[in-house]
């Protein structure tokens, strides 16, 4: 890690925030609190969508902040309402539906604000829970706001054959949780927007270098924002990828590995 000042943390949600059974542990919140109190930005920078539980999560580190869902295709700051959504191309929105209507696959269209799901498959129905919103199937068609992230649900083998395909046009991106172990998902945004992207124009909004950010992820999607800060650090659960990329790691999401890399920021100050 570089030698500066750490005034913007973007934290990723799944394997870094959250753990296993969607347990947060206690010292990240106090750390958490105390990084805010000393002037330190917290960002959430999350696949999840700008609803439910990570909209909690994102309150709760920082309520007047910018705030990044959808793998980057959604910035939002919570006190205005800002937008700098940015969708994907129309001629992948209907390719991925005609896809997803051939072979049975589960896939989620999301907008800002809301989404849409037409399997009813296990995985679909679990991860309805995990977005901490009601299991709702209903066409693709019914979402008629712009489409700015469309996510699969597959399997390991499944996830692997799609992300190693080239796909003009778009940022396809595998990322995974510790609440559900088995299923694979796999973002789908325009090309260019990543967490990477976003996380460069929230350190721009709020007039901070990027060599005085830190990130802390665990996982593929991630490696796009530890590239180019100053401070990329790595969760001790992370992929072999991220760990070798970020260079510091901190411990397990179970035991509390955010707060430590909150303690660096705080020292750092």
């Amino acid at each position: 890690m570089r030698d500066s000042m750490i005034r913007l943390v973007g934290i990723d949600v799944d394997g870094t925030l959250v753990g296993t059974g969607g347990f947060i542990h206690p010292s990240v919140w106090d750390a958490a609190e105390r990084a805010c109190a000393q002037g330190i930005h917290l960002a959430l920078c999350s696949g999840r969508p700008a609803f439910g539980v990570a909209l909690e999560y994102a309150r709760r580190l920082e309520a007047g902040g910018w705030h990044i869902f959808q793998n980057g295709a959604s910035i939002v700051h919570l006190a205005t309402g800002q937008s700098r959504s940015v969708p994907i191309p129309l001629e992948w929105k209907e390719t991925l539906i005609s896809q997803a209507r051939s072979t049975g696959e589960a896939l989620e269209l999301y907008s800002d604000t809301t989404y849409v799901a037409e399997s009813t498959s296990t995985w679909a129905r679990e991860h309805a829970d995990l977005l901490g919103v009601p299991f709702d199937p209903r066409p693709f068609e019914s979402l008629t706001q712009p489409i700015v992230r469309a996510q699969w649900l597959l399997s390991q083998e499944r996830a692997r054959e799609l992300t190693s395909a080239p796909h003009p046009g778009v940022e396809v991106a595998q990322s995974s949780s510790p609440l559900m172990p088995d299923t694979q998902f796999v973002g789908v945004t325009r090309a260019g927007v990543t967490k990477g992207s976003a996380i460069r124009s929230v350190a721009e909004g709020y007039g901070i270098a990027l060599q005085e950010v830190m990130y802390v992820g665990d996982a593929g999607n991630d490696l796009s924002a530890l590239r180019i800060v100053g401070h990329p650090i790595a969760m001790g659960n992370a992929d072999p990828a991220v760990i070798e990329t970020a260079g510091h790691v901190v411990g397990n999401v179970n035991e509390g590995g955010l707060a430590q890399a909150l303690e660096i920021a705080i020292r750092a100050y």
